[in-house]
């Protein structure tokens, strides 16, 4: 086999491989979302379908195709339909530069879990899990319904926000590696635990990871749906497999986003001492994984003053001062 025929062979197979293994982990992620929080709040979670609840994952998935597929009588239907793709589109698409694991040999050929090394990686992961809100927001004004606009207009009124502060997080560690691909910024912190962008820039972890918050649309830092309106926010008039496809592109996000910050800030798949690099990216991505679980079971959500205050009060303040002081440090 020729090299080019290799090339597009390996790159169809890697994108398949991202479709099917991410939307298959987005849904076992529901599942270890309802374990962990009823754990947390000493509830059962699901139990009755397989061992240990195992089956209410394909239960789910059951009920999501069969379900019928409602749309509102003044809902604009062409945009109502579509807006759930535009969103995992963007989700799935972002994974694109993203090295998941390290490179191994595969019959001769050096093969490279990457979909496509760019060598403006973090800027296209950022700008492509950006398109989501285009999905939640015409999905809110398509629905012709009040809840919904609400949700929607919530979404565009926080996921603009922190896209600000998302970036500005990044700026400090581009300019300290001076790129940004992906794969630079791992191979910079090569050399074990003390290398770790973690320890040199533990300001933009933090701000980064509030923000990685908000573009996941997790709790706290969500208002997409509110709990006082007990309505599901832009999502409230979906059903069957249009409300699953919002949350497959959700839980693409969190999937998406843990392991951006396990390759940014915690050395990415380098190995640290007998543990090879590919277990470390697994238990480094499921750890900030399990945290985005935990901290749901653990604080309420924020009203939309508090959230935005954070945002351009504090967070904002602080990104652009660490990238000052970098400068400074560089200099």
């Amino acid at each position: 086999m020729s090299d080019t025929a290799f090339f597009l062979l390996e790159t169809a197979i890697k994108a398949l491989v991202i479709l099917a293994v991410i939307a298959t982990l987005a849904g076992l992620g529901t599942y270890a979302e309802r374990k962990v929080l009823a754990y947390m709040q000493r509830r059962i979670g699901p139990w009755m379908v397989g061992p240990a609840g195992v089956g209410q994952v394909v239960a789910d998935m059951i009920k999501l195709f069969t379900k019928e597929d409602t749309v509102p009588a003044g809902a604009n239907r062409f945009i109502f339909m579509i807006a759930p793709f535009i969103s995992s589109a963007g989700a799935f698409a972002a994974m694109a530069p993203i090295p998941f694991l390290p490179e191994f040999t595969l019959f001769g050929h050096t093969v490279y879990p990457i979909l496509s090394d760019i060598g403006i990686g973090v800027l296209f992961v950022l700008g492509a899990s950006s398109t989501c809100v285009y999905g939640l927001l015409i999905g809110g004004l398509a629905s012709y319904n009040k809840w919904s606009l609400l949700g929607s207009m919530r979404s565009v009124l926080q996921l603009i926000s922190f896209e600000v502060i998302n970036g500005l997080s990044l700026i400090p560690i581009v300019m300290m590696v001076g790129s940004l691909s992906i794969i630079d910024i791992v191979n910079a912190q090569s050399g074990g635990v003390g290398n770790w962008f973690i320890w040199t820039q533990p300001v933009c972890f933090i701000v980064f990871l509030i923000a990685s918050f908000v573009e996941c649309n997790r709790t706290p830092l969500c208002l997409t749906e509110n709990d006082s309106e007990l309505v599901g926010g832009c999502t409230t008039v979906y059903s069957g497999m249009r409300f699953g496809i919002f949350f497959i592109a959700e839980y693409a996000n969190i999937i998406t986003y843990s392991i951006l910050m396990a390759l940014i800030f915690l050395g990415g798949f380098n190995s640290m001492w007998f543990i090879p690099g590919g277990i470390m990216m697994i238990l480094k991505a499921s750890f900030f994984f399990f945290f985005f679980l935990w901290t749901r079971a653990a604080w309420p959500h924020l009203r939309a003053d508090q959230l935005m205050w954070l945002c351009w009060k504090v967070l904002m303040p602080l990104s652009l001062a660490m990238i000052f002081i970098t400068g400074l440090v560089l200099v």
